[in-house]
């Protein structure tokens, strides 16, 4: 038996068959959704599948479509997942991903990127598997994700603008295509913005005249306003309107290309945009505002976490003390 409903603009396939476990997608376009539905059929027919002939890949697509989806961090998500589905992992099915996989996949994942990237791959897969044992009918003998190492994670990076890299980079960014990259940076290390944030950033949220912005939906669930100072609201109040909506109309992953090549270019080295939200944090507090005043605008829940974005200079220390 196969069904195929339209639910909020998208096809939703399903394939049952007696003695096999049901076979689930979502499509954008009607004719890709008829297609899978009939080699589906046919593989079923031809015995080509059976209750563990799931490949990871098709779990990372359901994943995509029903859980991911819901996540404020979708967009970013998804590529994540997308990389994993074409990984030699896609293509395993379920019923063969054992621990022994899952390390060997670590370690060589770990010869690429830093631990914590590592570690966000394996608590992505880790949930993955979670949703597909408990919500999806998968009876595997075990998550094969928790069942490993897991990499030590980095110690907190301490990286900030040094020297003239803030004039290079804003000069080199104005140079750039898009009216929006280099008020975008500045915006970020005057207010401490995470880059979620700033890209979400509506003008319908802008209040320049009381100097603040309203940050309606962030990443630890609660609104805040977050002030601006006297540069953030020119470089605010000169931006081009955009028919979006939006503050600053870039793509994630279009800023992150323009950020690399600019880095490259002016051999600036291991310096990523989320370093920003730690100077604008230490600048902060150079300025002498206290710890509950820093926290009100970057929206940090603790101490103990706000520390991590803190990295005061010495030099700047010792002329407090005389």
């Amino acid at each position: 038996m196969a069904s195929l409903t339209k639910i909020n603009g998208r096809y939703h396939v399903r394939v049952r068959r007696k003695g096999f476990k049901s076979q689930c997608r979502n499509f954008t376009h009607k004719a890709d959704a008829l297609k899978w539905l009939r080699d589906t059929e046919i593989a079923i027919e031809r015995g080509r599948v059976t209750s563990q002939d799931t490949t990871l890949g098709t779990l990372i697509d359901r994943y995509i479509d029903q859980v991911s989806a819901k996540k404020k961090s979708h967009d970013k998500e998804r590529s994540t997942l997308l990389r994993l589905r074409q990984t030699n992992l896609g293509d395993l099915y379920v019923s063969k991903i054992t621990p022994a996989v899952i390390a060997e996949y670590r370690d060589a994942r770990l010869k690429e990127v830093q631990p914590a990237t590592c570690l966000r791959d394996l608590s992505l897969l880790s949930h993955i598997f979670t949703i597909a044992m408990r919500e999806w009918g998968y009876a595997l003998p075990c998550n094969p994700v928790s069942q490993i190492r897991k990499p030590a994670a980095s110690k907190a990076r301490k990286r900030r603008l040094e020297n003239d890299e803030e004039k290079r980079l804003l000069d080199a960014l104005a140079q750039s295509r898009s009216p929006w990259a280099k008020p975008l940076v500045i915006v970020a290390i005057e207010t401490g913005m995470r880059r979620g944030e700033s890209l979400s950033l509506r003008w319908e949220n802008v209040h320049l005249a009381q100097s603040y912005v309203h940050l309606p939906d962030t990443k630890n669930g609660t609104a805040r306003d977050v002030p601006l100072s006297t540069l953030a609201k020119k470089t605010l109040a000169e931006l081009p309107r955009d028919i979006s909506g939006l503050v600053f109309p870039i793509h994630f992953e279009a800023l992150k290309s323009l950020w690399n090549r600019i880095c490259r270019k002016l051999d600036i080295e291991d310096l990523r945009f989320h370093d920003l939200r730690h100077e604008a944090t230490s600048r902060f507090f150079e300025k002498g505002l206290n710890v509950m005043e820093v926290a009100a605008i970057t929206g940090h829940k603790d101490t103990k976490t706000l520390s991590r974005y803190t990295h005061l200079r010495a030099e700047d220390l010792s002329r407090k003390l005389g």
